[in-house]
């Protein structure tokens, strides 16, 4: 009989994935060609081609068995100083190697960070729309999600809805800027807001409160946008980062934690977050990937390849009536629904071979996630059955 937390675990897998391997078997029966799978956000560009000549180059080493190896559970010392280094020139910040914690993607740094702050009944708060796995993340270590409710007007997050939901009991915030599902970058004004109000509340509980920021779609940003980086902002901000869309490596599962000196305790929050990933099961991040990356942290992410997809969906939707607001990062556009049950809207996409995702998914019902990190010959040819749904729907 398998565990309790587990069952429950499984009735809430995630519907993201749920409808990439109904886009599998709709390919395999219809062909690819025809079926607009816009569910995954699973880059269609390339890596830079300076991804695998860093592989290529790391292969060749005189010392394989250095390669091959283990290491200090945070990683190759001299590929986490030079993840701070980069950091430094980028953002004039001052990080060093002790404040890097290479992780197994994303996920695996935001468990980490989650297994090093939480006891059980911690509450972490969530701003929705959010991904709906940061679910399972805190429910892992026992904690509680206490979600803020979206603003639909703007998606930037709901301060005066966090400063109610805040208790003795806030252990984290989760923030992830450029959003994921609505691709919108929350501004400067709205960090600053943010960390003047954790600050606020920390005087008030006589706790920490920390900002944990989950930046996979960084480097994806448009029309000038900046993206702020928030340990300027407030001390107490853990960052977890993946190169999984920046370099496209989503399979190969490689990212860092920011573990900034500033932050409260930090000495044993970066100690236990070095225990955190090898008794999670990763030891380490994989040592190949890990040395790679360090030779690519220059390398730049296609933003035009998205940012032409950009154009051509949110264009191409809104001449059919759609009411979506313009994503300035990430690549997802994130649509309202034209009935008020969004999984009504994605059964009757599939009919033309659409697949969307529900914003139930995110905690945000009422919209639809659509994924553009696709071909752009996928979302020009989508477009007939876009237009059909339109009609269908009467917009």
């Amino acid at each position: 009989m398998i565990a309790d937390k587990m069952k429950t675990m499984i009735q809430n897998s995630s519907a993201i994935r749920a409808m990439f391997e109904e886009g599998k078997k709709m390919a395999a029966q219809y062909g690819a060609e025809n079926v607009y799978d816009f569910s995954l956000g699973n880059p269609n560009v390339p890596a830079p081609a300076k991804v695998k000549e860093a592989i290529l180059e790391e292969l060749e080493n005189d010392d394989p068995v250095m390669l091959h190896g283990y290491m200090s559970n945070s990683g190759y010392e001299d590929v986490r100083e030079a993840v701070a280094n980069s950091l430094n020139k980028r953002f004039d910040t001052n990080f060093h190697a002790g404040n890097i914690v290479m992780t197994v993607g994303a996920a695996g740094g935001l468990n980490v960070a989650l297994k090093t702050l939480l006891n059980p009944e911690d509450e972490v708060l969530v701003i929705a729309p959010y991904f709906g796995e940061y679910n399972s993340y805190v429910a892992n270590y026992d904690g509680v999600v206490v979600v803020v409710s979206p603003d639909t007007e703007t998606f930037q997050p709901n301060l005066k809805e966090m400063e109610e939901k805040i208790t003795e009991k806030t252990k984290a915030v989760i923030v992830n800027s450029p959003n994921n599902p609505t691709g919108v970058v929350y501004s400067e004004k709205t960090i600053q807001a943010m960390a003047d109000l954790l600050r606020r509340k920390q005087e008030e509980f006589h706790t920490d409160i920390y900002l944990i920021s989950d930046e996979p779609y960084r480097e994806l940003a448009y029309d000038g946008v900046k993206v702020p980086y928030l340990t300027k902002y407030y001390e107490n901000t853990i960052v977890g980062y993946s190169f999984s869309k920046s370099l496209s490596l989503p399979g190969e599962r490689i990212g860092y934690l920011v573990i900034p000196d500033e932050a409260a305790d930090a000495e044993d929050i970066q100690a236990a977050a070095n225990v955190a990933t090898r008794i999670l099961g990763y030891v380490n991040a994989p040592s190949l990937m890990q040395r790679a990356v360090a030779r690519c942290l220059d390398a730049q992410a296609d933003v035009p390849y998205y940012d032409r997809n950009r154009e051509a969906l949110y264009t191409g939707l809104k001449k059919l009536g759609f009411s979506c607001i313009k994503p300035e990062g990430a690549f997802y556009l994130f649509v309202k629904s034209p009935v008020e049950d969004e999984r009504v809207f994605c059964q009757a996409a599939k009919k033309h071979h659409i697949l969307i995702v529900p914003g139930s998914s995110f905690a945000c019902p009422g919209y639809v996630r659509i994924a553009y990190c696709v071909s752009y010959e996928t979302i020009v040819n989508s477009m007939d059955g876009f237009k059909k749904l339109a009609e269908e729907f009467q917009l």
